[in-house]
């Protein structure tokens, strides 16, 4: 199934709660969660290794200097991966756009580990991690979670719950209690990488 991938109708869809994911055959289709998994901004459980590791500074974090990279890196992951051809050249329109943001962890150089998600309003809409090197993905996680209270957004949603999100605080909420919190998310006039752009 094709989807319209547009700029306009993905930023549309995530702002009902509907966000794109394709099969192993590239085949496309809208989901919305029920249950949705969010993490509150204020719940991030950080273990004391993990403590340490970004009080030592480990790996250099940087916000979108290599967003595409990041997507082709959570898109090698495994064999079978949603991240399809047409999944990476939308958002990486969308990140032109300044609607899409990536958290990317650097060691000796090299990309070790991200994230990348959409941000509309008040919220982030995280999309898929990677890290080839031990606690990359999870200092990622905790520099966007800084960076969301920072600047005062309200909401960052990871769709669906794993064994290992829960261990980061992560919780599912009923899908009306999801729509309420995104309904008053998308309306806030926030900046997730300067204060002169309303809507990244």
């Amino acid at each position: 199934m094709n989807l319209d991938l547009s700029p306009e109708k993905l930023l549309a869809a995530y702002s009902v709660g509907i966000f794109p994911m394709a099969d192993d055959d590239g085949s496309m289709h809208w989901l919305a969660p029920d249950p949705r998994a969010i993490l509150p901004l204020d719940g991030l459980v950080i273990s004391r290794s993990l403590r340490a590791v970004v009080r030592r500074g480990e790996f250099d974090v940087r916000f979108d200097a290599d967003f595409a990279g990041v997507m082709r890196c959570c898109a090698d992951r495994s064999e079978g991966t949603w991240i399809s051809k047409d999944i990476l050249i939308a958002y990486q329109r969308l990140h032109a756009l300044g609607f899409a943001h990536s958290v990317e962890t650097w060691q000796d150089g090299c990309l070790v580990g991200g994230l990348y998600g959409v941000v509309i309003g008040g919220g982030f809409f995280g999309e898929s991690m990677f890290h080839t090197a031990t606690n990359a993905s999870k200092v990622a996680l905790v520099h966007l979670v800084q960076r969301l209270q920072q600047r005062n957004f309200v909401l960052l949603d990871i769709q669906f719950m794993t064994e290992h999100l829960s261990s980061l605080g992560a919780k599912e909420i009923p899908r009306d209690e999801y729509l309420d919190r995104l309904s008053l998310a998308i309306e806030l006039p926030r900046s997730f990488v300067s204060d002169d752009s309303s809507h990244g």
